[in-house]
């Protein structure tokens, strides 16, 4: 029986969701997810996530660094650095150490950046967000 080994650390991964794909339910893992395609569930990464110009998620983001250019319908907590980009539309609390956002992002609902409790406890495996209502 053959073994596949890989020396690739899992935070070295990148996963994606591909353009014309769904996803639904929450997705985990300890490396960058990329999101090309939908979503529709909570993401943690422990590493990075980056959704692109037609990606979308409807659900929280967890990790420590995002570039976002699409849309996301949810939270935003961020333990390092948000990148908005200016096709991005985001609907929801954000918590980020530091923020970017290029002409054009839209961002609707409260931003709090700096040494936030949320920002400051995010981990891969611990976190406790906020409840807010969306529409």
């Amino acid at each position: 029986m053959a073994r596949h080994k890989t020396n690739s650390a899992p935070e070295t991964v990148i996963s994606i969701i591909a353009p014309g794909m769904l996803v639904g339910g929450d997705c985990e893992t300890e490396g960058t997810l990329k999101v090309e395609g939908s979503g529709e569930g909570s993401i943690r990464a422990g590493k990075a996530v980056a959704v692109g110009e037609v990606g979308r998620v409807i659900g929280d983001i967890t990790t420590q660094d995002a570039v976002i250019a699409g849309q996301v319908i949810g939270n935003l907590v961020i333990g390092s650095r948000l990148e908005l980009q200016g096709t991005s539309h985001i609907e929801g609390e954000v918590y980020a150490l530091r923020i970017q956002v290029e002409e054009g992002a839209v961002l609707n609902g409260p931003v709090h950046t700096g040494e936030t409790d949320a920002s400051a406890s995010v981990s891969y495996t611990h976190l406790t967000l906020p409840t807010s209502d969306l529409v």
